[in-house]
């Protein structure tokens, strides 16, 4: 196998396009040089990407029959298949009554299938954003690109970019490279992988992203670990901050007393979102005065005058926070609630005004089911948009439902208020928490409901991969809430009141996102789907249960068990009904049964079935499944009989026994539905 390497260095790239890119890379080349049965990695960073590996030296001569016209075709027919094939009558064959070509192809050179294939994938390569630079060339790229490192064991594979007019500013392949712009801003030749690996490691550039983010990572935990501290976790963050070093030098900076006394929230987003700063904190959870950063070289001070020079804008941002925090508290959010009618929520559903009257009269229908009292819950439903015109989240977004929580505090609302209101957007994804509290979870639904009725009310549902409202993740909040709080709620009433309208289609999105969640949690689709037919409960902890119960129920040996025998009997059943052209009666005649094993069977059913009647009406599941349970042995009894007994009144009342256990079956779960 051949050793290749292909870099493309250029100015910087986006942080967040450099992984996605690399891999496009490796995918494109891969399809584009298939022949050759490359098995390519990756490699991003800040001024380049990459693709390295191995690939046959040369692709396989290959011999092919093209089959043309019948023979006795018209003439021209014969000719345009020779000239399609550049193939002259000398070559031509008869076989089958076909005139056919036998076409050989040469192998090729895998630097001659390279220089042909990379040139045309690079001026098509997929960046999300490209651009044009210098004078007259129409080749894009993310940034300017300059240079060009293609080799195929060792050697130089050469190519350039020129098409037709466009020199595309003379982009050639060649041997060099470049290390760190300041630290080794001279190119080197590149004679393999390591060597490239090595020289660029040597030269103060870490090509493997893996490799820097291991090393900020471990880098900025030591030194918090050396004042007594650890870092707050922030996995997008290190990602972002992976694709902005190429040498990375950890470094701790101090926060200045007169700020710590602002939320924790604000400062973090504040140092993460204007100065890609790594928060701390104590042992206790508390926030520490100091912060990690990284830096891209290393200074001839060990970093003195770059740590003083980030302090000094972190003081000035750190400044602008305290102005809008101490600016917001001077009015009560209460008294916000006028400026939120011109606060759009949606050109068609809107103010924020109408959105809140909308969640006070949610939380007050939601606060009984959900054991919160109604009136903190429709306090906090009225408020929380409130902060929606604060100067804080006017800066800071992401932080809107947190700042109301404080400024709801500061305003001396009930506790249970103000941590609604700081809750009332959770959970945000799958890893984030549910609101904890009655009150907080009224509210956290009823805005999470309104959010889907109003979208839904306007047409506008998720398609495909398509969510730009983030309706699922508004579903599986609901979800999360129900099910993780323990609370029992039918949500149909209250989506019929809500918006009757689209009550039942929003009913079946979010039944539809319950099935997404358990599939995600191990449950079989077709388990799903045998628990949820036909069941007409809209609570969705009790469909879960129900998923729950029959999941356990045929994971045990009675469960598989009598599903065989349900499976056998049906397809006994389907083959005679079929036959004599109707359905058997699920109630024979006890004079017509003769044998032990009937009577058992139509004892066994009776039981079973007085016994399903409590449990489902007390949608006891796992309860019912065990009363199935008790069928197994008379069922595996029963089928040591035969069933089309020659004597019709013994067949019609065996065939009936079969439709009993078959309608108390499927009382429980849809069994129909379960595969093999």
């Amino acid at each position: 196998m051949a050793e290749f390497l292909l870099e493309l260095f250029s100015e910087e790239i986006p942080a967040r396009m450099q992984q996605q890119a690399a891999a496009a890379l490796c995918r494109l080349l891969t399809e584009a040089l298939a022949p050759l049965s490359p098995a390519l990695s990756p490699a991003s960073g800040p001024r380049r990407i990459a693709a390295f590996g191995a690939m046959a030296p040369e692709t396989q001569a290959t011999a092919r029959i093209e089959r043309g016209p019948r023979l006795g075709a018209p003439e021209a027919a014969l000719a345009g298949f020779l000239r399609k094939h550049n193939a002259t009558r000398d070559q031509l064959h008869d076989e089958a009554g076909y005139h056919t070509l036998r076409l050989d192809a040469p192998s090729q050179s895998a630097a001659s299938l390279i220089a042909n294939a990379v040139p045309a994938l690079l001026r098509r390569f997929p960046w999300p954003k490209s651009m044009r630079w210098g004078a007259g060339s129409q080749f894009t790229w993310v940034r300017p690109l300059r240079r060009i490192l293609c080799l195929l064991d060792g050697a130089v594979v050469p190519f350039d970019l020129r098409d037709g007019a466009d020199d595309a500013h003379g982009l050639a392949s060649d041997t060099l490279t470049e290390g760190h712009r300041f630290l080794s801003p001279d190119a080197f030749a590149v004679t393999s992988v390591e060597a490239w690996r090595t020289g660029l490691a040597a030269r103060h550039v870490l090509v493997d992203a893996g490799s820097r983010r291991a090393r900020i990572w471990a880098g900025i935990t030591a030194l918090a670990a050396g004042q007594g501290l650890t870092v707050v976790p922030d996995e997008a963050l290190l990602d972002e901050v992976t694709g902005l070093v190429e040498w990375p030098v950890p470094m701790l900076g101090r926060i200045d007393a007169a700020f710590m006394d602002l939320p924790p929230e604000v400062m973090q987003v504040s140092m993460r979102e204007n100065q890609r700063y790594f928060a701390l904190r104590h042992a206790a959870g508390n926030p520490a005065p100091w912060f990690a950063f990284i830096a891209n070289i290393e200074a001839a001070d060990g970093g003195a005058a770059i740590i003083a020079g980030n302090e000094r804008v972190l003081r000035a941002r750190f400044a602008d926070a305290r102005h809008f925090w101490d600016l917001d508290r001077k009015t009560p959010l209460a008294a916000r609630l006028d400026a939120l009618k011109s606060v759009i929520f949606h050109a068609r559903l809107g103010s924020q005004y109408a959105r809140a009257q909308r969640l006070h009269d949610l939380a007050l229908r939601l606060a009984e089911p959900l054991r919160a009292e109604a009136h903190l819950a429709a306090r906090a439903a009225l408020l929380c948009k409130a902060d929606l015109t604060t100067g804080m989240v006017g800066e800071f977004p992401e932080l809107q439902g947190i700042m109301g929580g404080y400024y709801a505090r500061h305003d001396a609302e009930p506790a249970e208020v103000s941590a609604a209101i700081s809750q009332h957007y959770a959970p945000k994804g799958p890893t984030d928490s549910v609101p904890t509290g009655h009150v907080a979870a009224a509210v956290a639904l009823a805005d999470k409901l309104d959010q889907l009725t109003q979208f839904f009310s306007i047409g506008e549902k998720p398609g495909g991969s398509g969510d730009p409202y983030a309706l699922r993740r508004a579903a599986l909040g609901i979800i999360r809430i129900l099910r993780e709080g323990g609370y029992w709620l039918a949500l149909r009433p209250v989506l019929e009141n809500a918006a009757p309208d689209v009550a039942d289609e929003v009913l079946a999105f979010i039944i539809d996102r319950l099935k997404v969640q358990l599939r995600a949690e191990g449950h079989r689709h077709d388990v799903i789907e045998a628990a949820l037919t036909g069941y007409s409960s809209n609570d969705v902890r009790i469909l879960a249960l129900k998923v729950e119960a029959l999941s356990a129920f045929l994971n045990t040996d009675s469960g598989a068990n009598l599903l065989a025998a349900y499976r056998r009997g049906t397809n006994i059943l389907r083959i005679e009904e079929k036959r004599d052209a109707r359905q058997f009666a699920a109630d024979p005649s006890s004079t017509s049964l003769r044998e032990q094993q009937e009577a058992d069977l139509a004892q066994a059913l009776s039981g079973v079935q007085h016994s399903l009647e409590a449990r489902l009406g007390h949608e006891d599941f796992s309860g019912a499944c065990a009363a199935l349970a008790e069928l197994r042995a008379p069922v595996d009894a029963f089928f040591s009989l035969t069933i089309n007994d020659p004597d019709p009144a013994i067949r019609e009342a065996r065939l009936g026994l079969l439709a009993r256990l078959r309608e108390i079956m499927n009382r429980v779960a849809d069994f129909s539905k379960i595969e093999a």
